[in-house]
This record gives C-alpha cells, sequence and structure tokens, in this order.
C-alpha cells in the first residue's frame, strides 16, 4: 500500500514509517516540525533504505492540507498528527482543541476528496477517563468523565471520524487507543526526541540518566497502588508501531476500536528501578504533587487486537528500558546533537 503518516516525523510516526516501509509498503510523511525533526526522516531512511517522501504542512489549514495531500495517490492515511501533552492541555485546552479537532477535520476532508478508503486514528487511553474496570477493554464507556482537554479532543475525533465513516459509507477506520509508549528502534538511531520538558515519564527518565536533567519529578506517590505512585501500561514503541501495521492489513469497513497495550502495569518506581538496571546510572528523584488530570492506574486489555488483528506485544519493559538508553546515550542531545544541562 501507499500509506500517508501524518506526522510521521514525530516518536510513534517513525518507527511506524520503519515497520512499514521494512514490510514493503511505499510511505510518504507529512509533518510541520512543531514537535518533531526532519532529522528523523533522515534516519528512517538510512534504517530501511527506503525512498520515503516528506512534504511539511501545517495540517491546521485547510489549504495547506490540500496542497500537502495533492498529487499524492494513497490507498491509505495514518493519523498521528496532533498535540498530545494532557498536563500541558489543561493549561491550554482552546491551543489542544484548534489542533486536533482541526487537523483531523482537514485530512477527513483530504480523505473524502481523494477516495482514499482506508483510515487508522491515533487515538489514546485516555478517552477512557478515569477508568470504571481494570483491565480496560473497548465496551467501557469512551468521552465520559473524561479528567483533560487532550484526551477529550481525541474522544471527540473518534466521534467526528464514526460521523464521517456512515456519510462516506465506504471508508474503513481503525481507532487505535495506545496505552504508554516507551522505547526507541533497537539500532539506537531514532528515539523519542521532546520539545522542551518531556511530558511522559522514560524520556524524562533517560535525560536523567545521560546527564542532561538534574532529577526526577515523581508526580505524586499517596495512589492506591503498589507502591502509591501512578501505574501505566507501557508500551514498546515496535510493538505499537507493529499495531499500526497489523490494523491496516486488517481494516474492514466501518469503525472499529483496538486498545494497543501489554495488559500489564507498572508503576513509576518500577520503571525508574528498570531503568537504573539497564543503565547502570542512578536516577535522582523528587516527590511532587500529583498533576490534574492524571489518573492512579491504567492498564490495557489487548485481547481484541490479539484475536482480531493477530497482534500482539513481544518486548518487555526492560528491553524498552535498554532501548530508550541505547537511543538516549548515542544521543545526548536528541536529534539536535549536542546535551545541554537543563534545570
Amino acid at each position: 500500500m501507499h500509506v500517508i503518516l501524518t506526522g510521521g516525523a514525530g516518536y510513534i510516526g517513525s518507527h511506524t514509517a520503519v515497520v512499514l516501509a521494512e514490510r514493503g509498503h511505499t510511505v510518504t510523511i507529512i509533518d510541520d516540525f512543531s514537535n518533531s525533526h526532519p532529522a528523523a526522516v533522515e534516519r528512517v531512511r538510512a534504517i530501511t533504505g527506503a525512498n520515503i517522501e516528506l512534504r511539511e504542512a501545517d495540517l491546521t489549514d485547510s489549504v495547506a492540507a490540500a496542497k500537502a495531500f495533492a498529487g499524492l495517490n494513497a490507498d491509505a492515511v495514518i493519523h498521528f498528527a496532533g498535540l498530545k501533552a494532557v498536563g500541558e492541555s489543561v493549561a491550554e485546552p482552546i491551543r489542544y482543541y484548534r489542533v486536533n479537532i482541526n487537523s483531523a477535520l482537514n485530512v477527513l476532508d483530504q480523505i473524502r476528496e481523494r477516495g482514499i478508503k482506508t483510515l487508522v486514528f491515533s487515538s489514546s487511553a485516555t478517552v477512557y477517563g478515569d477508568p470504571q474496570a481494570l483491565p480496560i477493554d473497548e465496551t467501557q464507556p469512551v468521552g465520559v468523565g473524561l479528567t483533560n482537554p487532550y484526551g477529550w479532543s481525541k474522544a471527540m475525533i473518534e466521534q467526528i471520524i464514526r460521523d464521517a465513516a456512515v456519510a462516506q459509507g465506504d471508508l474503513a477506520a481503525v481507532l487505535l487507543r495506545y496505552f504508554n509508549p516507551v522505547g526507541a528502534h533497537p539500532s539506537g538511531q531514532i528515539g523519542e526526541d521532546p520539545s522542551g520538558i518531556p511530558n511522559n515519564l522514560m524520556p524524562f527518565v533517560s535525560q536523567v540518566a545521560v546527564g542532561k536533567r538534574a532529577k526526577l519529578s515523581v508526580f505524586g506517590d499517596g495512589y492506591k497502588t503498589k507502591d502509591g505512585t501512578g501505574v501505566r501500561d507501557y508500551i514498546h514503541v515496535m510493538d505499537l508501531a507493529a499495531g499500526h501495521a497489523a490494523a491496516l492489513e486488517h481494516a474492514q469497513a466501518g469503525v472499529t476500536a483496538y486498545n494497543l497495550g501489554s495488559g500489564e502495569g507498572s508503576s513509576v518506581f518500577e520503571v525508574i528501578a528498570a531503568f537504573e538496571q539497564v543503565s547502570g546510572r542512578k536516577i535522582a528523584y523528587d516527590v511532587a504533587p500529583p498533576r490534574s488530570g492524571d489518573v492512579a492506574e491504567v492498564v490495557a486489555n489487548p485481547a481484541k487486537a490479539n484475536r482480531e488483528l493477530n497482534w500482539r506485544t513481544e518486548l518487555s519493559l526492560e528491553q524498552a528500558c535498554r532501548d530508550s538508553w541505547k537511543w538516549q546515550s548515542q544521543n545526548p542531545g536528541g536529534y539536535l546533537g549536542s546535551a545541554q544541562e537543563t534545570p
């Protein structure tokens, strides 16, 4: 297939590009580099040997989106583009709704106008809000009692896609609800390189380990969990990328949602311990108040994806820590190359 990856230069998009190219698909990336770097695409080309086209565009702009899609005879779109930090979304809700929803609307317009039949949407476990039961399966309510604008934007886009699929009739749309992506490509050539202060645990831990940051903030140690810290279902980004390829290859007319997770929960302190073990570095941390919008525990039930997509996670948290450390230690300053101490 010829697959367009919006936001394909980002963390998950770049790893998915590798998997798709290695499976023989043609990949075109559209990205505005607001939280990514062109070097990621160069490295994907180097890893795969594939001729991956890159188009720079702000997909929140309908004219720019039409220009970016022009001339692309694509079979499918994977829509990654958007803002993704829970805490930041609480502080900047209007920006999150504008960027995430407008980009999705413009992409859906291009899909309809160009007769593209397959869409995979980068959704999130945040659409479940504070889960009613664990592990979470796809029958749990979506868009009820959500705790942050990021989650609301994802739930809204899921509904927009459902409505668009009804109108288009022949659209096969897959909603992939990620849990917590971690790790990096085993080569250490591509990985998570957030702009500014990381919003996710693993890049923060790895930046402390490499000396880029002095210490980690652990947001809350009074949750009703195994050790008081938040528990999340961490999924290696290469397993997640394989899930996108499986979703493309199994997509059927209509809209289907799948959880992509491991089915196992790990606490913040467990992640720190695992990273210390593989890196040989001590991770300094302070306990800070819980972040607005966070919940105590989120763990997936991935049985539906296991069954219907013939997909399951294969890589452990330890492997994710090892690969993150390889990426960070080889690229202490991320794609820009230099490490600088950040307070």
